[in-house]
C-alpha cells in the first residue's frame, strides 16, 4: 500500500513540474514561487506521512511480539525459568508474574503509541490531501488548455 502511494506521488510529481515547466510564462513571478512553496511542502509533508506510516509499522510489529510473548508465557507454569533479553545478553527473571506485569505495561504504551501515531497519520492525510488539491487547482488556473 506505501509502495501505490509512492508511486502515485512520483507520477503527481512529474505531472505538476511539467505543467509547471509549460505554464510558467502565463503565471506571474510571485505565484509561481508560491506554487513552488506548496509542491516543496507537499513533498516534506509525503516524506512526513511515509515516517509515520514506518513508526506505526514498527509499533504494530512490536505490539504482535509482546502478545506473542504474553500468549506463550500463559502456557508456561509458575515454576518454569524465564529469561529476558537484555541487550546481548539473556537474564533470568524473579517469575512468570513479574515478566508478565513488564509484558502488559509495555503493550499498554504500544498500544497508546499506536494510537497516537493512527491519529497523525489521518491529520497528516487530510492536510496532505488539501495542500494537494490547492497545488492541483493553482496548476489548473494557470494552464487553461488542461481544463
Amino acid at each position: 500500500m506505501l509502495q501505490n502511494e509512492i508511486g502515485r506521488d512520483n507520477t503527481f510529481n512529474s505531472d505538476l513540474l511539467y505543467t509547471l515547466e509549460k505554464g510558467e510564462s502565463k503565471m506571474t513571478e510571485e505565484s509561481s514561487k508560491q506554487l513552488q512553496d506548496q509542491i516543496t511542502r507537499l513533498q516534506q509533508m509525503r516524506m512526513q506521512l511515509q515516517m509515520i506510516m514506518q513508526q506505526r509499522q514498527q509499533v504494530e510489529l512490536r505490539l504482535k511480539e509482546t502478545d506473542e510473548a504474553l500468549e506463550e508465557l500463559e502456557k508456561t507454569d509458575s515454576k518454569t525459568p524465564i529469561y529476558k533479553s537484555v541487550g546481548s545478553i539473556l537474564i533470568k527473571t524473579k517469575g512468570k508474574s513479574e515478566i508478565t506485569k513488564e509484558l502488559k505495561s509495555s503493550k499498554e504504551s504500544l498500544e497508546l503509541r499506536k494510537n497516537t501515531l493512527e491519529k497523525q497519520e489521518g491529520r497528516t492525510k487530510e492536510k496532505l490531501n488539501e495542500l494537494q488539491s490547492k497545488v492541483q487547482n493553482a496548476l489548473n488556473i494557470s494552464d487553461p488548455s488542461s481544463a
